[in-house]
């Protein structure tokens, strides 16, 4: 356990455990991220302190280092994947990472109406130009791309030094979503704070609502009703079915062969009608709630879904035959966009991207929450990290969620689906996976049951970074291709 490599006492029971620590404890577990004993699952800031999750194979853990002046000794100076982290927490808690290779504003784009919004009021900033990383070298030059892009799309700039046509460094530069979620959530009620939770990146709904209610039924000690866990996983395997079939359309679509993106477009279309008739939303949104669920599924529901099954079962494997075959979509697909092994480990890549290179992390399994921890199934991971790589990723989860939903749906237990939470404080984490990789929640209630604090963490902090190393030496007509098969939420980082 985490907690015993540090000396610290144990928590019998606790998912999360968490610790205050001093500088010396909180500097040997950053070295022992650095040093890939761990990963990062999170840091996040809070009123005068900082807090930092924690996973390994034996365990997890949450450390939080009290910021007594206001600065603490920076993760990212040895771990780049808290670099994104830490500049957040800067900007809403004005908590500094010290030492910190990267100081620069990432949600604050200096219009906001207070500096620190979390932290205390302060006079808000002037806007300085944002200072985008240096390139040099002769022949190079300068491709800026949004924030406001063609297509309906989440806002998000990114800036190219290319050389000719081949990618010399991309930076990305979000935070144009910025909602205020967090502040939001402060005093909210649970209820109220679910919708919020559910509307951090809409692809994820049903990831984040599971996300923040196992947290907060962790904060409650509330055991769940058999029946309202599997019907969980129903809707997270349907989101799954959803995002992968457009993701995979769209991928092709990038490599100029729309005729994927109209049939996946069809069978994604297809799941969010089947969607709606059994849970009444085609997001399946507000459904998912803390103690349960706010809907059960009834027989046409059923019906509904099982037929969508039936309809992909018939129909993708033609359209993967198709991919596989089609000689045009492999030349720009294989190849493309290659992030390695080793960076996939050390960011703690999740989902498709990961898998894709190697790591083949699942919280379903990992970590595993009901019912997926009474359901077999596998986790397809690949070693070549490309493009190619992350299109077979999402086709073989779109074959194991098939199964599961089918599983669920053969096992669903009677019973209630929903129980009602006590009011008081508390504190819970969950790690849930979402079609993207791990979503992480953080959830202190007060005395009253409302929210004090919130903390949701996308997988795509993670990602964003792996994508502008995986687009080095590609070139710009490929860009769009690599961007879609990571496919990282804007909004999930923009908070």
């Amino acid at each position: 356990m985490i907690l015993d490599v540090l000396g610290l006492p144990p928590a019998p029971g606790a998912r999360w455990p968490r610790r205050a620590v001093g500088e010396d404890l909180w500097q040997t577990a950053v070295e022992g991220l650095a040093e890939g004993r761990w990963t990062l699952a999170g840091l996040w800031g809070d009123e005068g302190q900082v807090h930092l999750a924690l996973l390994a194979e034996s365990g997890t853990a949450i450390l939080t280092f009290a910021c007594a002046e206001g600065c603490f000794p920076s993760v990212a100076r040895v771990h780049a994947p808290a670099s994104l982290l830490e500049r957040a927490a800067c900007d809403l808690f004005g908590l500094t990472a010290r030492d910190a290779p990267d100081p620069r504003p990432w949600l604050d784009h200096g219009h906001w109406e207070l500096a620190h919004p979390l932290g205390g009021a302060a006079p808000a900033r002037p806007a300085a130009p944002y200072a985008f990383l240096p390139v040099e070298g002769e022949g190079l030059h300068r491709i800026p791309v949004g924030p406001v892009h063609a297509g309906i799309i989440e806002p998000g700039h990114f800036r190219f030094h290319a050389f000719g046509e081949t990618i010399v460094r991309l930076e990305a530069r979000l935070g144009y979503a910025h909602k205020g979620t967090e502040a939001l959530m402060r005093g909210a009620t649970l209820e109220h704070a679910n919708d919020l939770a559910g509307r951090v990146s809409g692809d994820s709904t049903v990831a984040y609502a599971l996300a923040f209610a196992m947290a907060a039924e962790s904060a409650s000690g509330v055991a769940l009703p058999p029946r309202a866990a599997w019907l969980r996983a129903l809707m997270a395997e349907l989101e799954r079915l959803a995002n992968h079939l457009g993701d995979i359309g769209a991928v092709c679509n990038d490599a100029a062969f729309p005729l994927l993106l109209a049939h996946c477009g069809i069978l994604r279309e297809e799941v969010l009608r089947a969607s709606a008739s059994a849970f009444g939303h085609r997001l399946m949104r507000d459904v998912v709630r803390p103690g349960g669920v706010a809907r059960d599924l009834d027989a046409g529901g059923t019906a509904a879904i099982y037929a969508v099954l039936d309809a992909i079962e018939a129909r993708f494997p033609a359209i993967v035959r198709c991919y596989d075959e089609t000689a045009s979509l492999q030349d720009r697909t294989v190849a493309t966009g290659r992030l390695a092994a080793d960076r996939a480990a050390r960011f703690g890549a999740g989902g498709y991207v990961g898998r894709a290179s190697g790591r083949g992390f699942d919280a379903r399994r990992a970590l595993p929450y009901a019912p997926y921890d009474s359901l077999g199934f596998e986790v397809p991971v690949l070693e070549e990290g490309d493009v190619n790589a992350r299109v077979w990723i999402r086709i073989r989860e779109v074959e194991q969620s098939l199964a599961l939903a089918r599983a669920i749906l053969a096992s669903l237990p009677d019973g209630d689906v929903r129980v009602p939470l006590p009011s008081g404080g508390g504190e819970g984490a969950a790690l849930v996976e979402g079609f993207r990789g791990d979503v992480f929640a953080w959830l202190r209630l007060d005395a009253d049951g409302r929210v004090a604090r919130c903390h949701l963490r996308d997988p795509s902090w993670f990602h964003w970074p792996l994508l502008e190393v995986a687009v080095e030496g590609n070139i710009v007509a490929d860009f769009p291709l690599c961007n879609k098969s990571f496919n990282c939420s804007y909004s999930g980082c923009d908070l």
